[in-house]
């Protein structure tokens, strides 16, 4: 068995993780990269032939964890794919939303090339590429165990982060060997309206796990809620807007959890009118309301008492691209949420263009702004910005709540692995910038973890002999350990393929050592 890092790996976007296991390959997210992310790896090249993966396993439907599923079918893949009942309901309307933008983007793209007389390009996927490619979902419940062949069992537990967001636990045997393997996907932050929190994993062998605020702690959720309808009202109260860019799946309803509290509690100003301007927002919010027995207990509770956290006086959803545009002549009273959340593409970028040159405006993020990232840009202070050729002002104050943040923190991350009753052998970090990956290694490393910072393209062989590797100066074979033979000569091909057969608790030392020297001898 071998784990290839392929994405998310020294980034936060991306995630894509390949396993081989046995004669099977299995493929552990397929995300886009964005942002910067984008820029630097591109999301056309895949570090593995596509048609070879038998298996893949969403850990949720967040477009960095989803958005190249479409690519992956248009380059051959015809496996399973597998996720949570209401991860496969949002995965259809972000990978279809994903084709779309795509589409447009290369349509818009070669007007341009078509006046300097260049080439039409290909948008990275269609709609058809994604339609396609969702005849392959299959849902499987949390806590449900799932057998995919001989020798890999998995299954996903509460990961807390989003509407179906999974922790995966796998059970692989190979020949006498077992080994647990559990998958963070992306831990929820403590006290996220409407999700449950993150479940406890036992124990495992090896752990690949988030690191996305490693090196940061939120602030109290219901000191920033606080904040968050003080500057509603004090926005509304001095002429001007409140512009949320906020992922459509997740963070948009969170928002509208809170935002119901503030109305029925007669704690939001009175004129004040939320408009959700985002058609991904809206059928995804469609979906939430499909699926309130995934809701943590307390929003169950309301509902039951006749509370729809959902919905409140003065919320409205947009319908057409007319009700966008409205939006922008409209100069004071309005909290708009519209998409996307880190300000990459969509109507936010319109929103932002007619308010914030506003000095009695307000924008306030909500959630992770990727490095290069147009809301990351604004976030860090940036005086002007171009905005479809033009060039804008930033007047408007700016605000940022981490809080609200739908990824556990330092602590949260910390406390989560500290829970397992036997600890993993060795943690694998992904999902997060060298600074937070290296800060969080450090901190479980303090308590004896053995953590390593996965970089792309990192091949792990997960076998006993991966950490028993010294460093030796030894050249006559008959010195050698098992361990140290391998660590020394590893890297020849025809020994890999020997050494991947072992099972090193059967097998004596003096039999593997003879085999290696006949090895040796005819290279």
């Amino acid at each position: 068995m071998r784990i290839e890092f392929s994405g998310a790996a020294g980034t936060v976007t991306g995630s894509s993780h390949l396993l081989r296991v046995l004669d099977k390959r299995i493929l552990l997210d397929c995300g886009l990269y964005q942002g910067k992310d984008e820029k630097e790896r591109g999301n056309d090249v895949f570090s593995y032939v596509p048609s070879t993966v038998d298996y893949l396993l969403l850990s949720h439907a967040h477009i960095d964890h989803s958005g190249r599923i479409p690519l992956l079918y248009k380059r051959g893949f015809r496996g399973k794919i597998f996720c949570t009942p209401p991860a496969k309901a949002l995965a259809e309307i972000l990978l279809l939303d994903s084709a779309f933008i795509h589409e447009q983007d290369a349509e818009w793209e070669n007007k341009k090339r078509e006046r300097k007389g260049l080439e039409p390009i290909e948008p990275l996927y269609r709609v058809q590429d994604a339609e396609k490619a969702l005849t392959l979902f299959e849902a499987v419940d949390f806590g449900e165990e799932k057998t995919l062949f001989e020798g890999f069992r998995f299954r996903f537990l509460e990961a807390g982060h989003m509407l179906g967001a999974a922790i995966t636990e796998m059970f692989i045997q190979e020949e006498e060997r077992k080994v647990k393997l559990v998958y963070t996907g992306d831990l929820g932050n403590q006290g996220i309206p409407l999700m449950k929190e993150p479940e406890t994993v036992e124990e495992a062998d090896f752990l690949i796990m988030e690191s996305t605020y490693g090196n940061r702690l939120h602030p109290d959720n219901q000191t920033e809620q606080e904040e968050l309808v003080h500057i509603i009202n004090e926005t509304y109260h001095r002429g001007g807007n409140v512009i949320i860019p906020s992922f459509a799946v997740g963070r948009t309803q969170e928002l509208l959890y809170i935002l119901n509290e503030f109305q029925e509690s007669g704690r939001l100003a009175p004129g004040v009118k939320v408009y959700v301007d985002s058609p991904l927002a809206r059928k995804s919010t469609m979906i939430f309301k499909e699926f309130t027995q995934y809701f943590d207990e307390e929003s169950q509770e309301k509902m039951r008492r006749g509370d729809y956290v959902l919905e409140f006086h003065n919320l409205f959803f947009t319908e057409t691209v007319e009700d966008s545009m409205e939006l922008n002549r409209t100069k004071k009273g309005c909290v708009i949420i519209s998409a996307s959340g880190m300000a990459t593409a969509g109507r936010i970028r319109h929103h932002l263009k007619h308010n914030l040159w506003r000095e009695e405006c307000s924008i306030v993020f909500v959630g992770y702004q990727a490095e290069g990232s147009l809301g990351r840009i604004i976030q860090d202070g940036v005086k002007k910005i171009t905005l479809f050729g033009e060039e804008i002002a930033v007047h408007a104050k700016i605000h940022s709540f981490s809080g609200l943040s739908g990824h556990a923190d330092r602590k949260g991350l910390y406390n989560w692995v500290k829970a397992m009753r036997k600890g993993p052998k060795e943690i694998f970090l992904t999902h997060g910038d060298l600074g937070a990956a290296t800060a969080l290694k450090e901190l479980l490393a303090q308590d004896g973890y053995n953590v390593r910072v996965a970089k792309n393209g990192d091949i792990v062989p997960i076998r006993d002999y991966v950490k028993l590797v010294p460093k030796i100066e030894e050249t006559d074979l008959e010195k050698f350990t098992v361990a140290t033979a391998l660590s020394r000569l590893r890297k020849k091909e025809e020994l890999v393929r020997y050494i991947e057969t072992i099972d090193f608790s059967m097998v004596p030392q003096e039999e593997i050592l003879k085999e290696i020297e006949k090895i040796l001898k005819k290279q």
